[in-house]
């Protein structure tokens, strides 16, 4: 069974999306930090989903001694279909998290909930548009007309910015069920899905190799694989918080350039469903299409932001009316804790 099925995606994104200001109010409120027996720095880290190569970096810096050696003892928790990440943090459960897309951090702070990204680890949102061969493909733009299957949290998401950039239409959209079978049986179809998930599993199962469009090279400026911190943790906490990324930057860069089997074992223990074709085909791609050492970390170096960044994504949908115009999209994300800073 080939793992990371549509479901996972979408499930993660809208189990990650919504968490009200009230349950998230005390995320604002600092605490020490836990120490071990060894005067380690206890942090627990939630992750938006089943162990998987997206979470590569961190499991190959726990795995390789990189946040021992910073004075970190780390855990990471596993996300899964019943886990909401916000939730975790308000509730004290873990002391950061992982954010799966921009959408979330600025729904935090729609929500008045005091929870920053603090570093992005994709430079690319691994969404695409998945279309059956054809040369009359070339780009998004092509796609116009089309039936496109999307999933509910998908329509307030990424097809907010489809239907801006390419004046794609409402009529265009076909429910995603999580079953590949009605993209495989229309030639016309078009569905959504994950780089280094669903285009695995189309070609497997459909025996062939479908046309893949990544919204990311065309313009979609979400962040991915974020880690979100609460404003009192980070407040209180900067030492430990910053040795969390810098150990986090040495962990991608090694799982990308080195050894990935320590933190491939490590997955396949937190998840026994995984297995190894899934993570090197997933990790190939992590590679090929520079998911995290493109964009903004060729410049600045992995795990980097931009303000102009935010502010891209916050301008297309804001216009659109995902959020006020007046929202302080500034909230949503600090510079402060990554390396070169403060």
């Amino acid at each position: 069974m080939i793992q990371r099925t549509p479901p996972l995606v979408t499930d993660r994104r809208r189990l990650l999306a919504g968490a009200g200001a009230l349950a998230l109010a005390g995320c604002g409120r600092g605490a020490p930090p836990e120490v071990d027996e060894a005067g380690r720095v206890r942090l627990r880290f939630a992750t938006d989903w089943l162990a998987q190569a997206e979470h590569g970096g961190f499991y190959q810096a726990l795995a390789s001694g990189a946040y021992e050696r910073r004075g970190l003892n780390v855990q990471i928790v596993q996300g899964g279909p019943g886990v909401n990440v916000p939730q975790l943090l308000a509730s004290g459960a873990v002391e950061l998290g992982m954010g799966s897309n921009s959408f979330i951090p600025l729904n935090l702070v729609n929500e008045g909930a005091p929870v920053k990204a603090v570093a992005a680890f994709f430079q690319k949102d691994p969404q695409v548009l998945i279309a059956h061969p054809d040369p009359a493909l070339d780009s998004i733009a092509d796609l116009a007309g089309r039936p496109i299957l999307l999933a509910d949290a998908s329509v307030t998401a990424f097809w907010v910015w489809l239907k801006a950039k390419y004046g794609f239409t409402d009529d265009q959209v076909r429910k995603y069920t999580f079953n590949p079978a009605p993209f495989l049986a229309d030639p016309r179809a078009v569905q959504q899905g994950y780089l280094t998930s669903e285009p695995y599993t189309i070609e497997k199962v459909g025996g062939f190799e479908p046309r893949v469009f990544l919204l990311a090279d065309e313009g979609y400026p979400s962040y991915a694989t974020m880690v979100l911190a609460p404003d009192g943790f980070a407040r209180d906490n900067a030492e430990a918080l910053r040795s969390f990324i810098a150990a986090s930057i040495e962990g991608w860069r090694d799982y990308l350039n080195g050894d990935a089997s320590v933190a491939d074992a490590l997955i396949r223990r937190d998840n026994p469903e995984m297995t190894q074709d899934v993570l090197d085909q997933a990790r190939e791609k992590l590679k090929s299409y520079a998911l995290v050492e493109g964009g903004d970390a060729a410049l600045f170096g992995l795990g980097a932001m931009t303000a102009d960044r935010w502010r891209d994504f916050f301008e297309v949908t804001s216009q659109a009316g995902v959020y006020p115009t007046t929202l302080n999209w500034r909230d949503a994300f600090t510079l402060d804790f990554l390396p070169g800073r403060g």
